[in-house]
């Protein structure tokens, strides 16, 4: 897991004393971040890392977790149904006109996995060379694949499962996809044994964006410098990773 606080780094914190709530807002069809589990409660990864960032501040009578749709999400904050969104939603331009932002906790790598009967010489762009490589059409991936990978022979695929298929069967030789969904699929049963993951990760501001982050509406300016500080703490102290590693067993990275 990429190291994102510098252990040198300094985060003075914000005053919470003022603050009489601290409601998270996250959607529940986002596994493994968040998801409903068989008794129907909240679990995944946001919730452990909300629970732990507000033990870390000493503000646990204060916080509440509340799921809503994710398109409801930017409206709902924005109305003051909550203090933060913490879904997995991308930072950008846009959002930060009304919205401020924590630092990154965790980045979201791009992944190749190729079929394990395809020969791969050499290594970093040159290993691809000439290579059938599956991508989703129009996605970030494919801009990407383009990019890091030019002589590649990148091949569109409408969604997941024909681009999964196609692998599967030797159509393609590899896949280059979300760093989130290629490992849980590679170490499945609906892979069949037939791939492995392949280099990497690949990581990339410009395609991918600047990680998952907590977005608040804060205009007095105290949550997101007590976030940062929250996260700064979990980072080092390992609970960061400790979470990481429970929700994500076969890695990111």
């Amino acid at each position: 897991m990429p190291v994102l606080f510098d252990a040198q780094e300094r985060f003075p914190g914000g005053d919470l004393s003022s603050v009489p709530r601290i409601r998270f807002l996250m959607s529940v069809d986002f596994p493994p971040f968040n998801f409903t589990d068989q008794e129907g409660r909240l679990a995944g990864f946001h919730v452990d890392l909300v629970r732990e960032i507000c033990a870390q501040l000493k503000v646990e009578s204060k916080c509440q977790v509340q799921a809503l749709p994710f398109d409801e999400l930017e409206a709902a904050l924005e109305l003051g149904e909550g203090e933060a969104v913490i879904s997995g939603l991308a930072t950008t331009a846009d959002l930060r006109k009304s919205f401020t932002f924590s630092r990154p906790y965790l980045l979201m790598p791009a992944r190749l996995a190729v079929n394990k009967a395809a020969k791969f010489t050499g290594s970093g762009a040159d290993a691809l060379s000439g290579k059938k490589v599956g991508v989703v059409a129009g996605s970030r991936h494919e801009q990407m694949l383009k990019a890091f990978f030019p002589k590649a022979a990148a091949e569109g695929f409408d969604g997941y499962e024909p681009m999964y298929d196609a692998v599967k069967k030797g159509k393609v030789d590899a896949i280059f996809a979300d760093g989130l969904r290629l490992p849980f699929w590679v170490s499945g049963s609906a892979s069949e044994g037939c791939c492995a993951l392949y280099g990497g990760p690949y990581m990339s501001d410009r395609f991918l964006g600047e990680g998952l982050s907590i977005m608040t509406v804060d205009p007095d300016n105290v949550l997101v410098p007590a976030f940062d500080q929250a996260l700064a703490a979990l980072s080092r102290n390992g609970r960061l990773e400790e979470i990481y590693r429970r929700y994500f067993p076969y890695g990111l990275y």
